[in-house]
């Protein structure tokens, strides 16, 4: 990490522990104010990360600091705020008044990580402008973008419901009735944080906690567990999991900010894959462009016609689709597509997959499995809504195909795949 800034520390008189346990931690120089200057005073100190301990700070001083951190240029900045009424102030990274250090240091450090990502993203854009001027969406420039994140909520107890009806409010929705559910959830598509309602036992939660732990994929998700009845949970090596008591609002309040931070490091990962691709890969959804996807198909075609190989070509589409919906769906088809396939997004939504040495009978289970997770995962545009019916039209390469004929066989009419 960049040793050129600093991290501030905006502290009472009790904050000396949590000072000390910082400097110990973190490889930024460490710089401590009081509550009352540090409005005026930390824009000076060029901050990588402010750290607010002051649990009694009124909400316009702590609004006054963000505002100004906000002002800076440069790569994001996280402003962490150890407060026992989380969402006083937007866009503050909540913990609780009495966290101990080594959990502040551990949340600290995660953002750091993607403010360093984002400071490296910068910089390449800056190298390479003209890479990024092919780009249709330039690098993010803040951790607060017009998508909403998406959450997995986990329960089946009396609480469920309400805590759905939460979290749909301010975020898109998951829902899974068993941390079964929840874990293949995970694998399958993009989540941006998790709660875990009421109704399992300590000991399960503890198991699902440990697969987390254990993956170095989730290591930083945001992970709230709201199940007052649950009794101290091991959160070591979950940099971002908190036990929050209270109702459904209280716990969204304090997760908004960390869904809206890991969804910002999820699209500057998807636009750094975009800038080593040179374009080739749309940094919306992770698949390829359209032109690349042609280029790519031809050549699939010209090969698979030498090697009297196998070619099979996919088109989901989907009767109502929103731009949000689109692209939650075109990336999820892009976490289970083979390394053999590949995909693009039409811009009618539809999202075309091509089947590497994947005969007729091989893609049609490839393509029943896609919709299915499709069918199951994918956020609809209104929750009242019944789930979308993702229909898949399949055709595998003929003697005289092109990549246009391809293409062309596998618009309407279609058939649907149940």
């Amino acid at each position: 990490m960049s040793l050129e800034a600093s991290v501030v520390c905006v502290a009472d008189a009790k904050g000396g522990g949590l000072i000390a346990a910082l400097a110990a931690s973190i490889r930024y120089h460490l710089v401590e104010m009081t509550v009352a200057d540090s409005p005026a005073r930390i824009a000076a100190a060029c901050p990588a990360a402010v750290v607010i301990a002051a649990p009694k700070a009124a909400p316009d001083v702590i609004a006054a600091i963000v505002r100004r951190v906000r002002e800076m240029d440069g790569p994001y900045v996280p402003v962490l705020a150890l407060s026992d009424d989380p969402g006083t102030v937007p866009s503050v990274l909540p913990m609780a008044a009495d966290a101990a250090p080594a959990r502040v240091a551990a949340r600290l450090t995660s953002a750091l990580r993607i403010r360093a990502l984002h400071a490296t993203l910068q910089r390449r854009a800056v190298a390479d402008r003209a890479a990024v001027a092919d780009h249709a969406a330039a690098c993010p420039s803040s951790g607060h973008g017009d998508e909403p994140p998406t959450v997995l909520v986990a329960g089946r107890g009396g609480g469920y419901p309400a805590m759905t009806m939460a979290v749909a409010q301010k975020a898109g929705l998951i829902g899974a009735l068993s941390l079964e559910t929840a874990r293949h959830y995970l694998e399958a598509r993009d989540i941006n944080g998790v709660v875990i309602g009421d109704g399992f036992s300590g000991r399960a939660i503890d198991s699902f906690l440990d697969l987390l732990r254990r993956d170095v994929r989730f290591r930083d998700l945001p992970i709230v567990v709201a199940d007052s009845r649950v009794a101290t949970l091991d959160f070591n090596g979950l940099a971002n999991a908190d036990c929050v008591r209270g109702g459904p609002d209280r716990v969204v309040a304090h997760l908004l900010p960390q869904l809206h931070l890991h969804a910002f490091g999820d699209r500057l990962r998807r636009w750094a894959r975009s800038l080593d691709s040179k374009g080739f890969v749309d940094a919306d959804t992770g698949l390829l462009t359209c032109d690349a996807f042609l280029r790519d198909l031809t050549r699939a075609v010209e090969e698979a016609d030498r090697r009297v190989a196998s070619l099979s070509l996919a088109r989901f589409s989907f009767a109502q689709l929103d731009r949000h919906t689109g692209t939650d769906a075109a990336r999820i088809v892009g976490r289970l597509v083979r390394a053999t396939d590949f995909a693009c997004q039409d811009d009618d939504g539809s999202i075309h997959v091509a089947f590497g040495d994947t005969d007729l009978t091989a893609a049609h289970v490839v393509a029943r499995r896609i919709v299915s997770v499709l069918k199951h995962t994918m956020l609809v545009p209104d929750p009242d809504a019944p789930r979308l019916n993702p229909v898949v039209a399949l055709v595998t390469r003929k003697p005289r195909d092109t990549a246009k004929t391809l293409l062309a066989r596998v618009h309407p009419p279609t058939i649907a795949a149940e």
